[in-house]
This record gives C-alpha cells, structure tokens and sequence, in this order.
C-alpha cells in the first residue's frame, strides 16, 4: 500500500521561463553592477571637461599672447637700430676728426720746416751779400767763386729767391726806399737802384729789397697841379713881353 506523502511528493511550481532573464533584468543588474564604479566616470568626464576648457583657454589667449610676444621682439629691434645709428655717428664723428687732426699736423708740419729754412737762410743773407758785391767788383774768381756758386745754387734749393731789379715800379710791400730823387725819364715812383737785393721763401718775404726811388719831375705834364700852370701862364706872358725886365 502506497501513500503519497502530503507537502514531499509535490514539485513547486516553477514557471517555465524561470530560468531565462529577460532583457529588462539584464539591464537592472547592469546598472546595479555599474553603480559603485560612477564616481570614476564622472571623474573622467570631469578630466575631459577641464581639458577641453584649458584648450578653449589657450586658443582664446593665444593671439594676445602671440601679439605680446611680437611687440616684444619690435621694441628690441627698434632699441637695437638706435644703438647702431649711434655707434655708427660716433665712428663718423671720430674719423671726421682724426682727418681734421691729420691734415693740422700736416699744415703745421710743413708751417714749421719753412720757419726752419727761413731761420737758416736769413742767417745765410749777409754772405750772400758779400758773394754778391764781390762779383760786382770782379772779385769773384777762383776756387772762391766755386765755393759762392755752390752756396747760391744749395739755398735755391731750399726755396730761396731773389727779387728787386732796376725800372720796376716801387711797392712798399716788397721794397725799402733809401734814396729818393726825382726824374723826367718816369711816369710813377720807380726802383732806379738796388741797393741790396730783397729775398723770399714762397710767397713769405724774408727780407725786403733796399732801392733808391724816383718820382717824377715836379712840373712835368702838369706833375703839381696849379704850380705847373702857373710856371706856364708866367712864360707865355714873358714871351709876349719881348722877355723879363733887365734890372
């Protein structure tokens, strides 16, 4: 005899899709699953968000920053160009004045060897002189006047020159009157003798011309003025008169 025992031989109902789970569940369990790790998402989204604000950032800064940086480089460039115009008037400025300092030198060099040679050659003057009186009186003959020539031709070398001749005309600048006649033979006051030649060292005199002058004659083509006239009415009246009264 068999017995069914109550409550133990009974399955519990189970449907029958029981074991299958259903879309909506899998998604519940996902969201379950994925809840402890939302904190790291948003940390990520958090991350990509500030990155993506630094980068809006820099682009929006960097045309100002690119505008700075350039202005920079203009203001040095412009610095740089007024230190070289300066530097460059500097070195103009100084070769401007070496020239000057060189060319003085130069004048005042050339200033002081033509005083040396006319220091040397005024002292040289008076044997000069005699050489010269000496071949005026003939007296210049021999050995001496080998000696006198070779002198004369070292201080024509040196620059020397003689000046002063008879029947030129007198110039106060250049001549010395120590004689003064009159004649009828001149139009103007003439060098009629040398007495001791002029001397000079370019257009520097060294030494005057000493010369007797003449002026013309007093009386001559009316030389002094109303006394000329009259001299010359007085003859023609005598003329007229048969001459001047005797006694």
């Amino acid at each position: 005899m068999t017995e069914e025992t109550a409550g133990f031989g009974k399955e519990p109902d189970v449907p029958a899709d029981a074991g299958e789970l259903t879309d909506a569940d899998r998604a519940a369990a996902s969201e379950q699953e994925a809840a402890p790790g939302a904190p790291a998402g948003e940390a990520q989204r958090s991350e990509a968000e500030v990155s993506t604000q630094e980068t809006q950032e820099a682009e929006g800064a960097g045309p100002e920053q690119g505008e700075a940086a350039e202005g920079g480089q203009g203001g040095e460039l412009e610095a740089v160009r007024t230190a070289l115009n300066e530097r460059t008037q500097d070195l103009q400025r100084l070769q401007a004045e070496f020239q000057n300092y060189r060319r003085r030198v130069e004048r005042d060099r050339a200033a002081v060897k033509e005083i040396a040679v006319a220091n040397l050659l005024t002292e040289l003057l008076p044997v000069l002189d005699d050489i010269g009186r000496a071949r005026d009186h003939g007296e210049l003959v021999g050995g001496f006047k080998s000696v006198a020539e070779s002198l004369e031709m070292v201080a024509a070398k040196m620059g020397l020159m003689q000046f002063g001749k008879e029947g030129e005309p007198f110039d106060p600048t250049v001549h010395e009157a120590l004689m003064h006649s009159y004649s009828p033979d001149v139009t103007e006051t003439t060098c009629v003798q040398i007495l001791q030649p002029g001397y000079r060292i370019g257009e520097r005199t060294i030494r005057p011309a000493r010369v007797g002058v003449a002026e013309p004659q007093p009386g001559a083509a009316g030389g002094t003025g109303g006394k000329g006239e009259a001299g010359a009415e007085a003859s023609a009246a005598e003329e007229e008169n048969g001459g001047p009264d005797e006694g």
